[in-house]
């Protein structure tokens, strides 16, 4: 029996070779260094912080040098699939900008000429090249059990071998074509192995993008490569897809670092170049003065819903991660404030090769500038938006009084130091809520110098009577000195410093009277703003709750 005849047995009902499919999936037609990269995740949950940050470099990557990023779907793992995983990882690049310009746009759909972009549609495509792979002698059948193979693994722990499958341990490796007929005969259930040429003596020298140069043991696992139920391990897809789909560029998790080998070998067995890697280091958390990885199970922020719950900008998001993959971002976009994050060129060789600590604090920092920078009615749309979802109270007010709410947004924000008490749009309410008579109420007055309460009430009432005057800051706050003046307060803050005996306080102390009466807080935007937008009457009525 040929190789040919022995493949078709072992692979039935694939059509088309090897060779059909190379002509299938021409060469892209690109400028010479555009970079055609992936994120291929599998839809077994949220995309979680560390995913996003690969993708976010792989997606620049591909941009800025006029290259393709396409979304490839690694669903090969059913066991492990959850409902509308697809949908959801859509929704979630979606969602931090992230676009896409060739892959899946729903559970079914996908654009470009090189799907499909999901695995499980693409089984004929991996056995073709599995078949290739048995009739040049470098593939076979296996029939080993899990109770056979935990033997091996057994056997080799004892005596202190390397574990895997291979050499002498390749059991099936040496199995005739007549010995493989007949298990297959007798409804032996089986995996096809990768037969490996390579010695673990050897070494493979590459350089990664981001690691450098490195020196790996080569393969000499006879992996699999053709699961049980047809489809590939992540080896093999990771050779047929992206050497079909036209990758140059690999950027993932360096948990993949130790797979090196084994794809380079996959590719130099079929006579591929090979794309280029760039492994990226998890982000990490400092605890109790050490780092660890950011973990999914641990760290709250480590869901990217978590951003979204609290309301943070994901162009702050994405402004931090760009902090994050190249140090040198933070001072060019302090420099070019006009510009935007695809003015900025990414490059592999700033990316941290250890792991950069992913700092919570510092992207509040940055979510607090770029808030800061937008005009209120941007804040009042994204603020609109965010308690759409999560503060159905908050969502209320604002609907209900939208001219007012960008108001209040705009204290202090179009100045040449904004305003800065916004990290995300759900500090909002925390931070302005006295300026809803809907939510001024059980609450407690937090006053500083002035407590005596005949002596507020004196100073109110005045105020209301003869001083209330709104027209502008100068006009306002002369007043509130001649109120002060009156009331046996110094008019002048170096006044009262000069003779403090002379005075009951200073025009500072009043203001603050009136601060805390209107908001219950000692600290607050500006006092004049704060009384101009609420008006005479509101004033009145809070004067009079007091």
């Amino acid at each position: 029996m040929t190789n040919k005849e022995f493949a078709d047995i072992l692979l039935p009902n694939v059509e088309k070779t090897f060779e059909d499919y190379k002509k299938i999936y021409p060469k892209r037609n690109l400028p010479k260094n555009a970079i055609v990269t992936r994120y291929a995740p599998s839809p077994t949950g949220y995309v979680h912080m560390g995913a996003l940050f690969s993708a976010f470099i792989a997606s620049k990557m591909a941009k800025q040098t006029n290259g393709v990023f396409f979304l490839r779907i690694e669903d090969t793992d059913k066991k492990r699939e959850i409902a509308d995983g697809v949908s959801g990882i859509i929704k979630d690049l979606k969602n931090y900008g992230i676009s896409i310009d060739e892959g899946m746009i729903s559970e079914t759909e996908w654009i470009g000429d090189y799907g499909p972009y999901i695995q499980s549609k693409r089984k004929d495509i991996y056995q073709a090249f599995a078949k290739y792979l048995i009739i040049n002698d470098l593939a076979y059948a296996c029939f080993c059990t899990e109770e056979e193979l935990a033997d091996i693994r057994k056997e080799q722990e004892d005596l202190k071998q390397r574990i895997g499958y291979y050499g002498k341990w390749a059991r099936d490796r040496y199995l005739s074509q007549d010995e493989v007929l007949n298990k297959i005969k007798n409804g032996e259930k089986y995996v096809i192995r990768l037969k490996s040429p390579g010695k673990f003596t050897n070494k493979v020298v590459y350089t990664d993008l981001v690691k450098g140069k490195l020196e790996l043991p080569e393969n000499d696992l006879d992996i699999i490569i053709i699961k049980g139920d047809g489809l590939p391990t992540y080896h093999f897809a990771h050779l047929v897809d992206d050497y079909l789909m036209g990758s140059t560029h690999i950027i993932r998790g360096d948990e993949w670092l130790s797979s090196v080998p084994i794809h380079l070998q996959l590719f130099q067995i079929f006579g591929f170049e090979p794309p280029k890697y760039a492994h990226i280091a998890p982000l990490m958390k400092e605890e109790n003065g050490n780092r660890r990885k950011l973990s999914k199970r641990k760290d709250p922020e480590a869901a990217i819903s978590y951003y979204h719950e609290k309301g943070i900008p994901t162009e702050a998001v994405l402004l931090y991660l760009c902090t994050v993959a190249n140090s040198n971002f933070e001072m060019w976009y302090l420099q070019n404030k006009e510009k935007m994050i695809d003015d900025f060129d990414l490059d592999f060789k700033k990316i941290s090769s250890s792991g950069s600590l992913f700092d919570v604090e510092k992207l509040l920092n940055i979510s607090k500038n770029y808030i800061s920078m937008l005009k209120a009615s941007e804040v009042y749309e994204k603020t609109l938006e965010y308690s759409k979802h999560y503060d159905k109270e908050l969502y209320d007010l604002l609907e209900k009084h939208k001219d007012y709410s960008i108001n209040v947004m705009n204290i202090e924000r179009e100045q040449k130091k904004p305003r800065k008490d916004m990290a995300m749009f759900s500090d909002y309410k925390k931070e302005n809520w006295y300026m809803y008579d809907e939510l001024f109420k059980d609450f407690k007055y937090q006053f500083d110098k002035i407590t005596n309460r005949l002596e507020i009430k004196k100073i109110i009432d005045l105020y209301i009577s003869k001083y209330y005057d709104v027209s502008d800051k100068d006009t306002w706050f002369n007043n509130i000195k001649m109120l002060s003046e009156e009331l046996g307060y110094a008019k002048e803050v170096r006044e009262y410093k000069e003779n403090p005996d002379k005075y009951k306080g200073h025009v500072g102390d009043v203001s603050m009277v009136l601060r805390v009466i209107l908001t219950s807080r000692t600290m607050t935007p500006d006092l004049y703003e704060i009384m101009r937008l609420l008006g005479k009457n509101r004033i009145e009525k809070r004067f009079n709750m007091f």
